[in-house]
């Protein structure tokens, strides 16, 4: 095993040589090189990552084998064929798990539902579902959104509108919404990144290094990562110090929650006003710890040490609701802005189905109101569609499988499918693919089109469909509609538009917009 380790890191020093040797005009990047494999052509289009895949998706009929170094088990079966994803995620989804490699990859999520299988992803998945379910939940989540918008992002817009030649990173912006408001609603706590001054936090920007060093982890072999990390250089040094920071704010929070949790137990008349009052994540699971502890006929938790139970929760659920909420929203702003029609068009609609509104330069509408936004609707699916916040998922088969397309899948071979590239290609979205098109999501009656969900497959597919959907599109819309009511925004004249390397669907640089007042709401 040892000597499997040391040719690894062997393996991977070849290739950098051989990056900084080779004439790339002769490369081809899916080249099966003796004991490197493909990763010479992984490493050299890195920096685009998703185009390269989705490149080879196309020209291998939506189905690629990429060969890794040899024994460094980075072997994967790509796929964007929506008849695989289904088998795969749906019809013989208890074959393809998450697996040790995939925990290996994601160890700062430690034993939380993004890295759970069988009986504690279920349990994960019920105690979600409960969550969701509360009614507290909803009013606590329209009571926080309300009040994230009104006294946090519109007073920070309104500054950058009065400033003339002011400009603003509208990525920074909705990283610093989502955050507070997720932090809301799993720790009972608000940062306060959302302000006019916009301070600087550290555990904010932790979370994004860690899904930057995870992204790493998926593109070099395990041993590289891991001597990183015994020397503790490089990304996973990175990694090392946000972690640090993250579980030291988890720490602190769910320690104050505890102490909260334990003063109500002694005032049990006030126990039921202050849940009107107040919701939060945590306090739910201490509850349901302490309903467990009480109960011999009731499954144990997944986690036997209470304390690290509830901080991976904590940890999963920020980083999930932090992330993919603010990553649609950067690349919604930034189509509606390039394509001048279509933001007026959602413009009209909003003023065409809300002109009866008591205060017509109110910036938040009601979940009723928003519901009537069918134009809206469709212009964020297209987003999800074109750059779905998640840019790829993958299993290990735990048995030999065949799939759809013929492919033979052997026991422990690692599948991913790219949700990306599935939104460029023909097959699936016609000829016009690439273009942004909220029509297409509109029925000739007016209404939503229903797309399976293994075709647009932003929210996933089968039992680990995402149940966080319903919540993306409230949040999405309430933040959109307050935006674009009071606001018109403009991209920075040449300011470059790119994913980052992330396991998030980031724009590199951020999206520098300025931002200018409609005038009278309705105009």
């Amino acid at each position: 095993m040892v000597s499997f380790e040391y040719l690894e890191i062997l393996v991977a020093v070849f290739c950098v040589l051989l990056l900084c040797q080779w004439n790339w005009k002769k490369f081809s990047p899916v080249t099966n090189w003796p004991v490197v494999g493909m990763l010479p052509g992984l490493l050299y289009n890195a920096h685009n990552i998703h185009e390269y895949a989705t490149q080879l998706l196309k020209k291998n009929g939506g189905t690629f084998e990429f060969k890794g170094p040899w024994f460094a088990k980075m072997d994967i079966l790509l796929t964007s064929d929506p008849l695989n994803v289904r088998h795969i995620s749906t019809k013989n989804f208890p074959n393809y798990q998450k697996g040790r490699e995939y925990k290996k990859i994601f160890e700062p999520f430690g034993d939380g539902v993004l890295n759970s299988d069988s009986e504690s992803w279920k349990l994960f998945r019920r105690m979600i579902q409960s969550m969701i379910k509360d009614n507290n939940f909803e009013m606590f989540l329209e009571r926080s959104m309300r009040e994230k918008v009104t006294k946090g992002l519109i007073p920070v817009l309104e500054n950058v509108s009065s400033r003339q030649g002011a400009t603003v990173d509208l990525q920074d912006l909705f990283q610093r919404f989502t955050f507070d408001n997720i932090c809301l609603l799993v720790l009972g706590s608000d940062p306060n990144s959302l302000s006019v001054d916009l301070p600087e936090i550290a555990y904010k920007t932790a979370f994004d290094d860690v899904e930057e060093a995870i992204f790493y982890r998926h593109i070099v072999p395990e041993s590289i990562w891991r001597l990183q990390k015994w020397l503790n250089v490089g990304e996973e040094k990175k990694l090392s110090k946000a972690m640090n920071v993250i579980d030291s704010f988890l720490e602190q929070c769910i320690s104050a929650k505890k102490a909260q949790f334990l003063q109500r137990k002694l005032i049990v008349e006030q126990v039921d006003e202050e849940k009107e009052k107040d919701y939060d994540l945590i306090t739910s699971c201490m509850e349901e710890q302490e309903s467990i502890n009480g109960s011999q006929n009731t499954t144990d938790p997944p986690s036997k040490n209470p304390d690290r139970y509830l901080r991976d929760i904590g940890f999963n659920f920020i980083a999930a609701g932090k992330d993919t909420v603010n990553a649609a929203l950067t690349w919604f702003f930034w189509l509606v802005a390039t394509h001048p029609s279509v933001e007026e068009k959602i413009v009209q609609e909003i003023k065409a189905n809300l002109q009866a509104k008591e205060d017509p330069k109110s910036s938040f509408f009601s979940l009723e109101e928003l519901s009537k936004l069918v134009y809206l609707h469709g212009a964020i699916c297209e987003t999800l569609r074109l750059y779905p916040a998640v840019p790829f998922n993958h299993r290990v088969a735990v048995e030999p499988d065949t799939l759809p397309s013929g492919q033979r899948v052997e026991a422990n071979t690692r599948v991913m499918f790219s949700m990306y590239s599935m939104g460029s290609m023909e097959e699936i979205w016609g000829e016009d693919c690439l273009e942004f098109k909220p029509e297409r999501w509109i029925s000739d009656r007016g209404g939503i089109v229903h797309v399976p969900s293994y075709k647009f497959i932003a929210f996933n597919t089968g039992p680990r469909s995402c149940l966080g959907k319903d919540i993306t599109f409230i949040q999405m819309k309430i933040i959109a509609t307050s935006i674009l009511w009071n606001y018109h925004v403009q991209v920075v004249e040449g300011h470059p538009v790119v994913p980052g390397l992330s396991v998030m669907m980031h724009m590199k640089h951020g999206l520098n917009v300025r931002v200018s007042r409609r005038g009278s709401a309705a105009n």
